[in-house]
């Protein structure tokens, strides 16, 4: 039986009455882990609520720059959307928490790890079998999974124990959010017909008119700098949210199939994440080779699917890293993007290493293809049609005097 527990500590209801249960009804004592990863809100109460809960200790670490540097990149040099749209906003926070999570408990002697997650979503997936890789000798806690309250339980449980949570039975929407976007979920979105209501949107509110042009710099697949000024991929993609989200942009809503086997209707907005991810894989276009390029695309699902199942660490996940790394030596250079109300779309790139060759592409005096070389390659090229067309193809002589045929 577990002795001492690290709660990956969000400050809200669920992990907040979860340490007090914990202690009461698992007789553990409870160390909180809250990781700054860019989400909106103020943490400052976060330590007040999880030491009133009975907490023996609480830590806070400012995990944005390693969130960016370590997370968010191999999703951009992958170009890593699940199921074609989702950027995987709260699948990338919930390794590099579970990591934080175990260095703690080897810190504070723990033997169990524990997280607020529900038995219906994907998070819980993603902690328990990030901590199964890193630290299988573990124990792992679900104490939401398993007591079986409702939110209007919750709510009560915390007043009965005197436990400092702000929540309320009206709330509406499910929030989860990071520097790399904002998911919500819940109240009448629950329903897929029904259109998400305006007021569920922060991050993509329509504030700008006109147009503007931005120019995104990237160094071997990781976006480095904004009109030609330097910055951390961190600094970056606050950026690219300010910009971007300002033009109404970046909004997503798809029906997605979870890990547990049902569909969820969700809502997400990354205004940046989306437009750093089309610019990077636009500047793909011009310095990957064609073989090398088709490859990458056709491993990017498998790519994020690992990811979105909670198997970061993992062995498949380790190759690929490996593969889009040496994929992205050459991807340097700079893309365009106009904006314009509820639209960004890519107008330019360029790159020191272009496989693009104007003398071979244009049609003017310049053109340096040599065309009487063509001839052979199409012969040849459809060889093995004609041929096959000879034999047994519409043309074939069998084919033309079928019985009854004359």
């Amino acid at each position: 039986m577990a002795e001492r527990v690290v709660l990956a500590y969000s400050g809200g209801l669920d992990t907040s009455v979860a340490v007090r249960w914990m202690i009461e009804n698992m007789g553990v004592e409870v160390v909180c882990l809250s990781g700054d990863l860019g989400q909106e809100g103020s943490m400052e109460a976060n330590r007040e609520k999880a030491l009133g809960a009975g907490a023996i200790a609480y830590e806070q670490l400012d995990l944005r720059e390693e969130f960016a540097r370590d997370y968010v990149a191999p999703m951009i040099k992958m170009n890593a959307l699940y199921e074609k749209q989702y950027p995987l906003v709260s699948a990338l926070s919930r390794p590099l928490i579970v990591k934080k999570q175990v260095e703690m408990a080897r810190r504070y002697n723990a033997d169990a790890l524990a997280h607020g997650c529900t038995g219906k979503g994907n998070d819980q997936v993603r902690f328990e079998v990030s901590a199964m890789a890193l630290a299988p000798d573990l124990e792992l806690l679900a104490p939401v999974r398993n007591w079986g309250f409702t939110r209007e339980d919750s709510i009560r449980y915390a007043q009965e124990h005197g436990i400092p949570v702000d929540a309320t039975k009206e709330k509406l929407y499910s929030i989860d959010d990071n520097l790399w976007g904002r998911a919500i979920e819940c109240g009448e979105m629950e329903d897929p017909w029904a259109e998400p209501p305006d007021g569920v949107w922060q991050m993509t509110k329509l504030t700008a008119e006109g147009e503007r042009e931005v120019v995104v710099g990237f160094s071997k697949g990781v976006p480095v700098s904004i009109d030609g000024k330097t910055m951390s991929l961190y600094e970056v993609i606050i950026e690219m949210n300010r910009i971007v989200g300002a033009y109404g942009w970046g909004r997503i809503d798809m029906v997605e199939n979870r890990r547990v086997g049902i569909k969820s209707r969700e809502t997400y907005e990354a205004p940046g994440a989306l437009a750093l991810m089309m610019a990077h894989e636009d500047l793909e276009s011009i310095t990957l080779e064609r073989d090398l390029q088709r490859e990458k695309t056709r491993l990017e699902p498998r790519y994020s699917e690992l990811v979105y199942d909670g198997l970061w660490f993992s062995p498949l996940k380790e190759a690929l890293d490996a593969f889009v790394d040496s994929s992205q030596e050459h991807v340097t250079g700079e893309v365009r993007l106009k904006l314009v109300p509820r639209r960004c779309i890519v107008t330019g790139r360029r790159a020191e290493k272009s496989l693009y060759d104007y003398g071979l592409a244009t049609y003017d005096a310049a053109d340096r293809f040599r065309h009487a070389d063509s001839e052979g390659f199409v012969r040849l090229w459809g060889l093995s049609v004609q041929t096959w067309s000879d034999t047994q193809g519409p043309g074939s002589r069998d084919w033309e005097n079928e019985p009854g045929e004359a």
